[in-house]
Parts: structure tokens; sequence; C-alpha cells
């Protein structure tokens, strides 16, 4: 484990992430999956090895990807679709949210205490094809949210067990 600025220690495992902010300029490095803003801020291993602090109020979201070499210099995190073309097949809730600079965004969010604690939401994106795999978007962006649909397990269908008292009695 790494020590970080503020003197805690920070998990070895990182994940190739892209912080966006609401000015559109845009930021590539690693962070862990979990533990990610302290104190109000966000510490992002650098490409070139150096740890940066990003305010969480300066963030639009942090989305982690497949690979930084996307190709695309306005748009590195390849999320083109932003809305689902339909009811998405996962188990979850269908947030649609609306952020601080007018953008709207759907996604896919578990369906636990995660929704209404911490300083942001995971979200898994329309388009898990893309180069984005997982969104997370810091409660300072939000300016609305919207429950589109609560998506629960599907039931099995169970075979019908046949009672061995209800069966007929072929030989006595």
């Amino acid at each position: 484990m790494q020590k970080s600025c503020f003197g805690q220690r920070m998990p070895s495992s990182r994940k190739k992430a892209i912080a966006r902010k609401l000015t559109q300029e845009w930021v590539a490095g690693y962070l862990p999956v979990n533990g990610l803003v302290r104190e109000a801020r966000v510490e992002m291993l650098g490409l070139d090895g150096k740890v940066q602090q990003i305010g969480a109020d300066e963030l639009k979201w942090i989305c982690y990807v497949r690979d930084f070499n996307s190709g695309e210099a306005e748009n590195p995190e390849r999320l083109l679709r932003k809305t689902f073309a339909g009811r998405p097949r996962s188990e979850g809730v269908m947030l649609r949210l609306k952020l601080k600079d007018g953008d709207v965004i759907e996604g896919l969010a578990a369906n636990d205490a995660s929704l209404v604690s911490g300083d942001g939401i995971f979200l898994i994106p329309p388009d898990v094809r893309s180069n984005t795999q997982r969104i997370w978007v810091p409660r300072t962006a939000i300016e609305g949210l919207e429950v589109a649909a609560v998506i629960g397990a599907t039931k099995r269908r169970q075979t019908p067990e046949v009672a061995a008292d209800r069966q007929e009695k072929l030989f006595p």
C-alpha cells in the first residue's frame, strides 16, 4: 500500500479512469474503485506517476475505462450513448440524472443504501460495450435525479412438484 498526501494508506489496486470536470477538461489516471473521496477531494495517480488532487465539487463524473487510447481527444471516455434504448435486463435501479451543466445521463445503479449515502452514485452505463465500464457521479454534480425503473430479479419457472399422495396408484 502507498501513503497518500493525507497521511492515510491508499489501496494499491487501482483501475484506469478518466475524470471529467464541469469545465469539460479531463484528466486520465488511476483510481481505486472504493473510497474515492477523502476530505472532499479525489486523489488520482496520473499517467506521469504523480498524485493529483481534484476537488469533488469540480467533477462532472469519473469514468472507469477499458483503455486510455480511445483516439478521441474530446471524448476519451467514448461515452456515445447516454440513455438506454430500452429497458435494461440487469437487476438494479434505472436512474436518469440531470447534471449541473445541463447534460442528462442514464445508468443502472445498485438497489442498496449507496443510493442515499456516500459522496456519489455508481452507474453502469447504457452501452456496456463502450470504453466506459462504470461511472461515478458526485452528488455535487447532480441537479436532478429521477428513478425511471426498478428492475428486480427475474423469477425462475418452478417445476411443479408432484405430491406422492395425490398421484394415482397404478399397482396395489
